[in-house]
């Protein structure tokens, strides 16, 4: 069985992040807000009162959102299509005969 053959052009430059390495990545940025977190939560204990104890434990607070919404955004497909730069002339081959 022969392959049909098709013109489109492929771009490796446009091809998209791997799905191991868009959760890797998404796992690293999960992980940096509950650092993060942990680190609002330590330095509430510490400050003990005043006004930067409510910013760190309001920031603990809303972090856990900011965490997850982050880690589930997925990202978008590249668009398709050969990418080229404006201005390019391109040669093709003539038929012979």
């Amino acid at each position: 069985m022969a392959r049909a053959r098709t013109d489109e052009v492929v771009n490796v430059t446009s091809a998209p992040q791997s799905r191991a390495e868009e959760l890797a990545g998404r796992q690293r940025k999960y992980l940096l807000s509950m650092s993060l977190r942990v680190v609002c939560f330590l330095g509430a204990i510490l400050v003990g009162h005043g006004w930067l104890l409510y910013v760190l434990i309001g920031a603990a607070l809303v972090l856990p959102y900011i965490a997850v919404v982050a880690a589930n955004a997925v990202t978008a497909p590249a668009p398709a299509g050969a990418v080229e730069s404006p201005g390019v002339e391109r040669r093709h081959l003539t038929g012979g005969s």
